[in-house]
């Protein structure tokens, strides 16, 4: 059975669970409404079912592989779907504009990964990882080490 992103549910939590359109007061949220989030996951949604589950079989099936002199080899597709979600501008959703990101709360980069990691688990520690790894940086690095790495990985050229 091919992955479907739950779209339709992920915008019922957000509108009518969540309500957040009584948040645009806060910050994070000035600019989000209920159509852009709708917008947003609509795509992410079609890019998780179109370009992220037909590789999930690979994943599994070959694994990434490590040669002498450090270099990796990623199952087949992986490589061409990674640069396809840089491209989207997936990796920059939801970090600091500072940084050439999005800015876009974390609510909805919670619902874009759970569709990631729906099309394939394995995959989405791609993107998952370094958002970790931001966060931590964003959070606690000096001004210096932030502009030296965040704008890489905000970008998705460092993951």
């Amino acid at each position: 059975m091919a992955y479907k992103a739950p779209v339709r549910d992920l915008t019922f939590i957000l509108n009518e669970v969540l309500e957040i359109d009584r948040y645009t007061n806060q910050p994070g949220f000035q600019d989000v409404s209920s159509e852009l989030a709708q917008q947003i996951l609509e795509e992410a949604g079609r890019f998780s079912d179109e370009v992220i589950a037909p590789i999930n079989h690979s994943g599994d099936k070959e694994g990434c592989t490590w040669a002498e002199g450090g270099v990796v080899t990623t199952p087949k597709g992986w490589k061409e779907a990674y640069h396809q979600m840089v491209e989207a501008g997936w990796p920059s959703l939801t970090a600091d504009p500072a940084y050439g990101g999005q800015g876009m709360p974390s609510i909805i980069g919670s619902a874009v990964g759970q569709f990631t990691a729906g099309a394939s688990a394995a995959f989405s520690m791609y993107p998952g990882l370094t958002a970790g790894a931001h966060a931590g940086i964003h959070a606690n690095a000096s001004d210096e080490i932030k502009a030296k790495y965040l704008p890489k990985m905000t970008s998705g050229e460092w993951t």
